[in-house]
């Protein structure tokens, strides 16, 4: 699969411009690496808006699903830095899924993101998995260079923070589409929300442009 691992951890937020560039810092110096150097998390990457929101997004691909859930991640949770707790308390509209990835078609990642956010009708998860799987053909969009879905965990899938702006995203879906720009990005998400055989509610849609990323084998 291209993505690497079963799991992903999406997180997205905005944050008020007067913190931006420590929350930037944070992020770039200590955030990501940290992470990335758990036991069974594989590589982090991190996004911002071209359009969408909210306009921060980072993924976590871990070996395995239960990653997420286990030991290891909950006691990171559990003592976070003095720079991650400040940064944290200033989320928002945050958005933080910890999913399965259930659909992984194409070879490599894109420099721009397009992703749309499903939520299943109940009792539609088998054919909307279906229609997806289908619909997920790189070879016949050009520019994109792979496509993926994750399947939020509704019980893991909670904020970290009890900010009344916070989304836990619960069960819904997130459509990963890597592309080589953000036009092919674009019309490939546009075309996917599009599609009448999917039955479900999009709740939101975006394209990311790819700001850096991180993989074990960088810190090793």
């Amino acid at each position: 699969m291209p993505i690497a691992g079963k799991g992903m951890l999406l997180t997205s937020m905005d944050i008020d411009e007067a913190h931006e560039a420590d929350f930037n810092r944070w992020y770039d110096r200590e955030h990501l690496e940290e992470r990335v150097a758990i036991e069974g998390f594989v590589e982090a990457r991190r996004y911002v808006a071209i359009e969408g929101a909210p306009k921060y997004l980072s993924l976590y691909s871990t070996e395995t699903f239960e990653v997420l859930d286990s030991p290891r991640y909950r006691e990171a949770l559990a003592n976070q830095t003095v720079w991650s707790k400040a940064n944290i308390a200033r989320f928002k509209n945050m958005i933080r899924g910890v999913a399965r990835i259930t659909i992984s078609r194409g070879k490599g990642r894109g420099a721009v993101l397009g992703i749309v956010r499903f939520r299943p009708a109940p009792g539609n998860e088998h054919q909307l998995r279906s229609a997806l799987r289908e619909a997920f053909d790189p070879a016949t969009h050009d520019g994109i260079i792979s496509m993926h879905l994750i399947e939020n965990d509704s019980t893991l899938s909670k904020p970290l923070t009890d900010n009344p702006s916070a989304s836990a995203a619960a069960s819904d879906w997130f459509g990963l589409i890597d592309a080589t720009d953000a036009t092919p990005a674009h019309t490939a998400v546009r075309r996917l929300i599009n599609d009448a055989g999917f039955n479900s509610e999009v709740i939101s849609s975006g394209v990311y442009r790819l700001l850096w990323n991180i993989a074990k084998t960088d810190i090793s």
